[in-house]
């Protein structure tokens, strides 16, 4: 692997802490280094006393969202910066990495282009970007830290270039190994069953609410802050607040105060509105709806594998009583009714048809892992299923597990200082 060209930025002081900014350029496809070439941004954060402490990266998790801009060091980042110097990586075609969205694609030509060149934004290319950052920076084998789908590409760096990892952390990130995606759906539509149930026992009277704004989108015309009609299956997708510790309050608060009384009869308040409207729409992360049943592919098409196993539950329609929110599920509408997603559609129609898809992971190489691993795997997490997370650190060599039902898929979040320390006193055999 070739060293890429890399630009750093001056450091910043800032609260006992410096952050400096790096700029590697990459190539698009490494399997042809001297093709077209993009930019990949990543943000350094290190302790003043410590400037030249271990390199530990991060994966953040997606697809398609960029690192966390931090304000001051909390949470495991806070944790972290004990011991190494942290490089929190914006994945390609996210943040400041040549971002990808309605705007930018049309520069790669046609549609069948533009699906070609996303064809390189899957886990393989990011942990390929990644190596040879490590090379770049000088470094020898690094740690890395994968939260959700950053656990993915953890799983890939396994694979690909064990040679440069010195120990590996993954929380709610155990992706399955083998298998299409219908596998993954059919079990995260049950957790998202169950978590459903959760809420609306804790909160009766919301079951009804939630049918009553379901009933009401499709009676009466509301519109979101952004312009685009609001329909029921899209206020479905609230269900992301179903993913978090916390998050689960938040949905209930945001549903008492939905209606309001007008003179033209009872209509959906603009807070609500413009509340609902910051779930219910891709334009910060349209990589996310593009990619992401694909980061589950290999060798195979996913068709829509999320919308056709609900459609094979018959539980999951706006209408269906008991209401149910959904996950994370990507579904074909999304692309007619999203503004950020509609130029997008036709190049989602082609990834969805993609067979040629190629491998994620080594399974010969992950079962003769040398390579310190430790996992998070939560029993109630809605997006990464506990049975499929465990079935994968069972062929992980060397991995160590720690499944508990204290967290959701936010944990990290949650309580990031303790699940970074756990995580890492569990690789290093200390707890």
């Amino acid at each position: 692997m070739s060293i890429p060209t890399h630009r750093p930025g001056v450091p910043v002081e800032r609260d006992g802490h410096l952050y400096r900014e790096h700029r590697f350029l990459l190539p698009l496809d490494h399997a042809a280094p001297d093709g077209r070439k993009i930019e990949v941004f990543a943000r350094e954060v290190s302790a003043i006393a410590a400037p030249e402490a271990p390199w530990l990266v991060y994966f953040q998790g997606g697809p398609g969202h960029p690192a966390d801009r931090p304000l001051t060091p909390s949470g495991w980042l806070k944790e972290a910066l004990k011991e190494f110097r942290v490089l929190l990586l914006d994945q390609r075609g996210t943040g400041l990495s040549t971002p990808v969205n309605r705007q930018t694609l049309p520069l790669q030509g046609d549609a069948a282009a533009q699906a070609e060149y996303l064809s390189h934004f899957r886990a393989d290319s990011i942990v390929a970007d990644a190596e040879a950052i490590r090379l770049a920076l000088g470094s020898g084998p690094w740690s890395t830290l994968g939260q959700s789908f950053g656990g993915f590409c953890s799983l890939s760096y396994l694979s690909l270039f064990p040679e440069g990892l010195r120990e590996v952390l993954i929380t709610a990130g155990l992706a399955p190994l083998h298998g299409h995606p219908d596998r993954v759906y059919r079990a995260t539509y049950a957790r998202v069953a169950a978590r459903n149930a959760e809420y609306f026992a804790r909160y009766p009277a919301d079951q009804q609410i939630a049918q009553q704004i379901a009933r009401h989108l499709t009676e009466v015309t509301e519109f979101l802050p952004t312009g685009e009609r609001f329909t029921a299956h899209r206020f479905q997708m609230l269900g992301a607040f179903l993913g978090g510790n916390t998050r689960i309050d938040g949905l209930h608060y945001l549903l008492e105060e939905a209606f309001i009384e007008t003179p033209e009869g009872r209509r959906l308040s603009d807070k609500f509105l413009e509340q609902a409207s910051q779930f219910v729409s891709y334009a910060q992360n349209p990589l996310y709806a593009v990619l992401h049943e694909s980061i589950y592919c290999q060798g195979e098409a996913s068709n829509w594998a999320a919308a056709r196993v609900a459609a094979e539950r018959g539980d999951m329609e706006p209408e269906s009583v008991p209401f149910h929110f959904t996950g994370e599920a990507i579904m074909p509408w999304y692309f007619a009714e999203d503004p950020a997603l509609i130029p997008l559609a036709e190049v989602a129609e082609i990834l969805a048809r993609k067979e040629d898809w190629p491998a994620l992971y080594d399974l010969e190489q992950l079962s003769h892992n040398q390579v310190p691993v430790a996992a998070t795997a939560y029993f109630d997490d809605i997006y990464v299923d506990h049975g499929l997370a465990s079935e994968t650190a069972s062929v992980v060599a060397g991995l160590k597990l720690w499944e508990t039902g204290e967290y959701h898929h936010d944990g990290l979040r949650a309580d990031g200082e303790k699940i970074f320390s756990t995580l890492l006193k569990l690789a290093r055999g200390e707890g």
